[in-house]
């Protein structure tokens, strides 16, 4: 064996993976898309430039829906690839959700019409986590769409839980408290193939946009979001 030439084609091989790192996400600037005071920089789904509605309130530096009725609320800007940090909590019993990628368009009356969504959920105490097919229900996975690539990442209902979503270049990955709960690509094949299996199935825009939205859900429980910060990829 000639090691000269092996030691020489593994540091090529090192060189490229520190080429490849420098593209890979994380290089964008950081954006603050809640300062812990107000709701500026976000509205209700189809109510641009009205104001939120007071149920949706701010709790000790959280985003709080104090009760349902209030519609989803969602980013002002839109963003395609991005980083997302969040933390959220939800009450007992409670059901939530981010969702990205929303269409903002009246022909699509809810934001989970167009957007996937990482679920929020009460693991212990809300049906849907034993709903849906292999707990693609619960919380942090991707709703209806994909069992939880690593399942129980959640911390009980009352208790904070720190997630990340990722989106690069037609790929998804999504982590809840530091664990990886899904993976999967944003179109194509492998993506039209899970939706064809879920209750998304037929409906004319689910998943459709490469850009949109992202929607804190008002599913009609109480649920609080935290440190949301954002970078375009």
């Amino acid at each position: 064996m000639n090691y000269l030439r092996l030691s020489a084609g593994l540091l090529a091989l090192a060189l490229t993976f520190n080429i490849q790192a420098e593209n890979l996400p994380g290089k964008g600037k950081w954006e603050t898309l809640f300062d812990g005071k107000d709701l500026k920089g976000w509205h209700t789904y189809l109510k641009s430039g009205q104001p939120v509605s007071d149920k949706w309130g701010i709790d000790d530096g959280a985003i709080h829906l104090k009760e349902g009725g209030a519609g989803d609320l969602v980013t002002d800007k839109e963003y395609g690839d991005f980083e997302l940090e969040i933390e959220w909590k939800i009450a007992e019993g409670g059901n939530s959700g981010i969702i990205f990628h929303v269409h903002e368009d009246p022909q699509f009356k809810a934001t989970y019409q167009t957007g996937p969504e990482m679920q929020v959920l009460d693991n212990e105490r809300h049906p849907d986590a034993k709903q849906g097919r292999d707990g693609n229900r619960t919380a942090g996975s991707l709703y209806d769409l994909q069992k939880p690539v690593t399942p129980g990442a959640a911390k009980p209902a009352g208790e904070w839980n720190k997630a990340r979503l990722v989106i690069h270049n037609g790929k998804a990955e999504q982590y809840l408290n530091g664990k990886k709960t899904a993976e999967y690509a944003t179109s194509g094949p492998e993506w039209d193939k899970m939706v064809s299996e879920s209750k998304f199935k037929g409906w004319p825009g689910f998943g459709k946009y490469s850009t949109g939205h992202i929607a804190l859900q008002d599913h009609g429980n109480k649920v609080w979001y935290r440190n949301i910060r954002i970078r375009e990829l």
